[in-house]
Formats: C-alpha cells, sequence, structure tokens
C-alpha cells in the first residue's frame, strides 16, 4: 500500500513522523502528552475494524474449504509450532536474564515502591484455573458480546465454526459467501484508508511515550533494555531465521525488507495489531494460500506472541533480582510453566503484556508485584520490540505452515522477494 501520489511512501512517512514525535517529545514534553489521543485514536480505528476483519477473513478461508478435516489439520499443525516457538522464546527469556542478571545489585526494597501507577490487574483465572479454565474463556457467552469486547479468540471461535457450516450447506460462489467476500472488499478498502493515518499515530505514541518518559529511565534500567533487545534480537535471527531459511527455503532478510512498512508502523505505535490487515494482504501475495493464512494469521496473535514471552520471562527475573528476592531453579521452572499458560489468549495491544505479567506475578505470591513500578518508564519502548518479534513470528509461523501443507507457492515467494529493489510496494 501507498500514500497519496505527491507524498513520500508510507514507509517514509512514518519513519519521518517517528524522528519529529521524538523530538517534540524531548522538547516540548507537556505538548507531546497531549498528542496521546492521536495514538489513541488511530489504534481505536484498527480495534474498530478488527473483530469483523477476523470473523471474515477466517469465514472465507474455511468455508470454501468445505473439509472439516483439512481445516482442522491445519490449526492443528499451527498450534504444535506456537507451542514449541513460544516455548523456546520463554526458554530463552529465561536463560539469558539468569546468564546476565539485570536487576541484580539493585537492592529495591518493594515496600518503598509508590503502586499508585500500577493499573488494575486482570482477572488471573487463566492462571489459576489452568488449561480448562482457558478454554472455557474461548468460548464465547453470546456472540454479540464477542465483538462488542473484541474479544479475538472468541471471535475466531464462532468465525471457524460459522466457516464449518457455512460450507456445508452452500457451495463457493453461493450468494452468503458471495456477499462475504464483497464484505471482505469493502472492509479493506476500509482499512486502506485507515492506514493514510498511520503518521500521525506513530507521531503521537511517540510524542506521548517520550514526553511522559522521557530518556532518563533508558540510562537507569540500560542493562534491562539492551539485554532484552539483545535477546528479541536473537531470537529473530538464530530462531526464526532458521526456521525461514531451512523450514521454508526463503531469505529472512528479504522477508523483512518486504515488511519493512508494517515493521515500522508497529514501531510507532508499539503494537503489531495495527498491521494484520495488511500482513494478511502480504503474505497472501507472497504466495501462501488465503486458507492457511486467513486461519494461521489471526489465531498466532493470541498464541504465537514470541516477544511477549521473551518479555515476561526477563521482566519476572528481573523484577526478583532487583528486589532481592530468592528463586530456586525449581520455583524459576515453575515460572516458566505458568506462563505458558498465561502467555497464550494475550492480547496483542500496548501494553497487554505489562497487564499478563501484573496478573501471573500475582497468581505466584513470590514475586513482589510492586517491583513492576520499576518498569513502567521503559514498558512503552521495551513494547517496540516485543511487536515486533511478535510480527515476525508469527508471519514466518504463516509461511512455515503453509509450506508444510504444500499450500506456499515457493516460487512466486522467491519472485516476489527478490523483486524488492524495482517494485516499491508488491501489494497494491
Amino acid at each position: 500500500m501507498t500514500g497519496v501520489r505527491w507524498l513520500p511512501s508510507l514507509y517514509k512517512q512514518v519513519l519521518i513522523a517517528i524522528v519529529f514525535g521524538v523530538f517534540v517529545g524531548i522538547c516540548w514534553p507537556g505538548f507531546g502528552q497531549n498528542l496521546k489521543f492521536l495514538s489513541e485514536g488511530f489504534l481505536r480505528l484498527i480495534k474498530m475494524l478488527l473483530p469483523l476483519l477476523v470473523f471474515i477473513t477466517v469465514v472465507t478461508g474455511v468455508a470454501p474449504r468445505g473439509n472439516h478435516a483439512t481445516v482442522g489439520r491445519v490449526a492443528l499443525k499451527a498450534l504444535v509450532y506456537f507451542e514449541v516457538l513460544t516455548t523456546l522464546a520463554l526458554v530463552l527469556g529465561l536463560v539469558l536474564a539468569r546468564t546476565f542478571q539485570p536487576g541484580a545489585g539493585l537492592h529495591i526494597n518493594p515496600a518503598t515502591l509508590d503502586t499508585s501507577a500500577l493499573p488494575s490487574l486482570p482477572s488471573t483465572s487463566k492462571a489459576s484455573s489452568g488449561g480448562s479454565g482457558f478454554l472455557v474463556s474461548i468460548i464465547p457467552e453470546n456472540v454479540v458480546d464477542a465483538f462488542a469486547k473484541g474479544d479475538m479468540l472468541q471471535v475466531l471461535f464462532f468465525a471457524v465454526l460459522f466457516g464449518f457450516a457455512l460450507g456445508a450447506i452452500e457451495k463457493t460462489g453461493g450468494p452468503l459467501s458471495t456477499l462475504i467476500e464483497r464484505l471482505s472488499k469493502v472492509l479493506f478498502q476500509i482499512i486502506h484508508g485507515v492506514m493514510y493515518l498511520a503518521p500521525l499515530g506513530a507521531f503521537g505514541a511517540m510524542a506521548f511515550t517520550v514526553g511522559k518518559y522521557g530518556l532518563a529511565p533508558l540510562g537507569s534500567l540500560a542493562k534491562l533494555m539492551v539485554v532484552f533487545y539483545a535477546t528479541c534480537l536473537l531470537f529473530i535471527v538464530g530462531v526464526l531465521g532458521s526456521v525461514l531459511r531451512f523450514g521454508v527455503k526463503l531469505s529472512p532478510w528479504a522477508l523483512v525488507r518486504y515488511l519493512k512498512e508494517e515493521l515500522l508502523i508497529v514501531v510507532g505505535t508499539s503494537s503489531s495489531e495495527t498491521v494484520m490487515p495488511q500482513l494478511i494482504e502480504k503474505l497472501e501475495a507472497l504466495g501462501a494460500s488465503k486458507s492457511v493464512v486467513t486461519l494461521v494469521v489471526p489465531t498466532g496473535y493470541s498464541f504465537n506472541l514470541d516477544g511477549t514471552c521473551i518479555f515476561m520471562t526477563m521482566a519476572a527475573l528481573f523484577v526478583a533480582q532487583a528486589t532481592d528476592t530468592p528463586l530456586r531453579l525449581s520455583e524459576q521452572l515453575g515460572l516458566l510453566g505458568l506462563l505458558l499458560v498465561t502467555s497464550k489468549g494475550a492480547a496483542a495491544f500496548t501494553g497487554s503484556a505489562f497487564l499478563t505479567l501484573a496478573a501471573t506475578l500475582a497468581s505466584t505470591g513470590k514475586i513482589p508485584v510492586a517491583g513492576l513500578t520499576l518498569l513502567l518508564g521503559v514498558d512503552r519502548f521495551m513494547s517496540e520490540a516485543r511487536a515486533i518479534t511478535n510480527l515476525l513470528g508469527n508471519s514466518v509461523a504463516t509461511l512455515f505452515v503453509a509450506s508444510w501443507e504444500k499450500q506456499l507457492d515457493i516460487e512466486q515467494a522467491k519472485r516476489v522477494l527478490s523483486s524488492l529493489d524495482t517494485v516499491s510496494d508488491p501489494v497494491e
């Protein structure tokens, strides 16, 4: 997608907006904080469209298949992949946090911390009730409630059921299928228009973040920031890069270049949710089948949050180290097991990882939740790395599952990626 003809590309517009946002936040912090409405407005526009987008894309991907076993096989392969990769992310975060100990030496007394700035804790039912409680939570009490709350897992669950039923009662090209296809085109046309506002959203988000927190917290928690960003980079290059290069036979660097516009929007808004519609279109244009893309991408946004998993284990151990809370290896492994549950279903919106982590620590009763106040100043900056890792993780997951299912046109993918030097945007 490109911007208006006489303007720079959307990629350059967002980049300029980020730079100006940082500048405004540093020079006029009060004014920068007042610009938060720009990012909130843009995020709300995206969130307004996402439930319907997920429903329509999943239905159009599932219904034409008419084969419950095939759809179930794709879903099972995706879930197996998600579990393996998120477990690797959790373990990597745990190992590097144990190795470099970014919180060691701070000697913070949790009783002296002001917890008034902490957000209200979300329900810990997922953590406390185990897998059964989590599975029940996927089923909506009613369909309207799922759409109203924007619960992606519940919307996804209903969409799969709807797609199966639609495929059973009418062939592709039937009146209801045709209506949904046309609605899909209308919805994506709206989304293309909304994306013109991405530079404003990025500008407002950066101006607010820098204006409110400044750059001082980055210095005081520099070790944590460096270790976290390095861990995300190691996961992207080492794990995701290997999966893509050896499992899909595509160049990781070429995929990053292909998604550079989406990655920059994610940097500006600190949310991978903002580019889900574009990601779906670009992965289809890359040669992955519509049925795989429309099932794996929305599911991955809840079950395959690699960056969020790295953050959770690393932040939990940072708080324990900073507050001199002793954790035996068995307790750290227990925490990892708990995070395997609570990290699933965490929405991809800005700050969701922080809330989910707070709920997890509260359920353990070991690591003081008050210690999370130490992260408030840098959480927004860390959310950028989380969101980038989540986006790339879901992109690689979709291509891998499509290749596994033999529903990836690898020649088309290589052709599109090799044309990046001469074509500014393969999706138009």
